[in-house]
């Protein structure tokens, strides 16, 4: 996740206060897309999932 302003290829969503802004191709590639502020005992933070595979291949654990 990183603090950006838009560029002309990203699509931009509002829910409630909260703006994401994401590349229109990387947004075609992996949606839908879940964003959930979550808290938990190892911390709290957003969780983010989508359609693709998880990078290890899934083999994480």
């Amino acid at each position: 996740m990183v603090l950006d302003e838009p560029k002309e290829r990203d699509m931009k969503f509002v829910d409630g206060r909260i703006t994401f802004i994401i590349d229109k191709d990387l947004f075609e590639r992996v949606k839908p897309i879940y964003i959930d502020f979550v808290n938990s005992p190892n911390g709290d933070g957003f969780m983010i999932k989508s359609s693709l595979p998880p990078a290890c291949g899934g083999c994480c654990s």
